[in-house]
């Protein structure tokens, strides 16, 4: 039989073990549970405060009339909801010129934008898998042009165009929009990693030609990179400002953008209409074209900026 004193002793360290605090380990971070940063978290709050801010104020204030946009407070309804009427009134206003506007940017996007994305998908899938004398040279002048603003090419080009006689005429937004040295740049690095070549050499090994090669098995591969370089095209085309204003003069050739500003600048004249409540309704209406583009391409544009950054 065992004494008390040696069952005491033998239970002291179970107790005492029980009793002792648990260490807390280091928490196992995962792509499902990510690690937390307060000031990553600080940081993401205010980038979406400075994107989402405006355009509260922008859908807010389109509700308002010219009145209400100076009695009321900028971030809050008025006593008057006149969406409707500021929608139809921006449609109808100066004979309806701001539906011609808006046809203006839709053809200097289809032409512009999608011509600028099939050139540069063109381009890029030649340079990325295809030999050639001066290939080097063609890379540090995509690189150079990559770097270089379009504002420092505008005035060039306006005096290169006023030669040709095609100032005042939409080829002269059409023709500089089909440059995109970025696009061009994002499509030769998109085909160099989504290409394979192993499966180029069995298409023509089969007897496919170039043309056939490219239509039915490189363009289905391009396709998330040829989404992406559309988004991009497509915004800066439709937000094109500068060179519409030193190429056109003629309003009824003006895109979104420029219409919007020359409404905006009657104010400013002796005699001219004052209509912010106009130029709010537009705007509002110019942006959502882009936001549904962004909803409904978002899958192939996140896919697109991924693919190609990891190499197996």
């Amino acid at each position: 039989m065992s004494s008390p004193a040696s069952t005491a002793s033998s239970a002291t360290p179970a107790s005492a073990a029980k009793s002792a605090p648990r260490l807390r380990g280091k928490r196992a971070h995962s792509p499902t549970r990510p690690r937390r940063s307060v000031l990553m978290t600080v940081l993401a709050s205010l980038i979406v405060l400075y994107t989402v801010v405006p355009l509260i104020w922008l859908v807010i204030n389109a509700t308002k009339t010219q009145a209400g946009l100076g009695a009321s407070n900028g971030l809050w309804f008025a006593h008057d909801f006149a969406l409707w009427d500021n929608i139809r009134d921006t449609f109808t206003y100066n004979d309806g010129v701001f539906g011609r506007w808006l046809l203006n940017t839709l053809l200097y996007v289809v032409l512009g934008a999608g011509g600028a994305t099939l050139l540069a998908v063109l381009g890029g899938y030649a340079l990325a898998k295809f030999d050639f004398p001066g290939k080097r040279g063609i890379f540090a002048l995509v690189i150079g042009a990559v770097a270089v603003p379009g504002t420092a090419l505008a005035v060039p080009t306006f005096l290169m165009f006023s030669k040709m006689g095609l100032t005042d005429t939409p080829w002269a937004v059409i023709i500089p929009s089909l440059v995109s040295p970025f696009g061009l740049y994002l499509m030769w690095v998109f085909a160099t990693e989504a290409i394979p070549t192993e499966l180029l050499e069995a298409a023509r090994i089969d007897g496919a030609g170039e043309a056939r090669t490219f239509f039915t098995v490189v363009l289905p591969l391009l396709a998330p990179g040829i989404v992406t370089v559309l988004l991009f095209t497509t915004v800066a085309t439709w937000n094109n400002y500068f060179l519409p204003l030193i190429m056109l003069k003629d309003p009824d050739w003006y895109p979104l953008t420029l219409g919007l500003s020359a409404w905006n600048s009657q104010a400013e004249t002796i005699g001219g209409d004052v209509i912010f409540n106009l130029v709010i309704t537009g705007s509002l209406l110019t942006i959502l074209p882009l936001i549904a583009a962004f909803l409904l391409l978002q899958r192939y544009w996140q896919s697109g900026l991924a693919a190609g950054s990891v190499k197996e």
